[in-house]
């Protein structure tokens, strides 16, 4: 077995601490899928913890690990042991948070399409800029304001009597 070289114990810590929600949380919104969001979190981590990149800004590992996240769930749609794979409907549990009103949102916005579904995302649970989230998915920051703009109108259709009163 290779040696590859890996980050000191104390970093390796701090950064999946950093990071954590981070990276689990844009697998699952780009997934939908627990146990994928899981398998990708790890990918994510030995991936980082394997590189000898440096970065020179927390601005630029948290760009890198964006970027990595959403590779690795590319490679996850594309691989052969994903196509054979039969998916078990209903069989995975919906995220659950504290209060009934941020479940009904997680669960909104699941349903929307990934085009406005991972910029939502990345902007309100991230709090990524436009900019920042136009990098991370390779888009123009004028294509982000504008599936931001649709997105948050499609969540407030699927939301209209459960947390909207119009």
């Amino acid at each position: 077995m290779d040696h590859l070289p890996l980050r000191a114990g104390g970093e390796m810590e701090e950064v999946i601490g950093r990071y954590r929600s981070t990276v689990y949380g844009l697998a699952l919104a780009k997934t939908n899928s627990p146990a994928d969001a899981d398998d990708i979190f790890q990918e994510v981590f030995i991936a980082y913890f394997q590189s000898s990149r440096t970065f020179r800004e927390e601005e630029h590992r948290k760009a890198w690990l964006l970027r990595t996240t959403l590779n690795q769930c590319r490679r996850l749609y594309r691989s052969a042991r994903r196509r054979e794979t039969v998916a078990l409907t209903g069989a995975e549990p919906a995220p659950v948070f504290q209060r009934a009103e941020e479940n009904a949102l997680w669960e909104a916005l699941c349903a929307l399409r990934e085009d406005y579904r991972l910029p939502l995302y990345l902007f309100y649970f991230e709090e990524l800029s436009t900019a920042q989230i136009a990098a991370a998915l390779s888009l123009r920051p004028g294509t982000v304001r504008m599936r931001l703009s649709r997105g948050r109108e499609q969540l407030r259709e699927v939301l209209k009597g459960e947390i909207f009163d119009e």
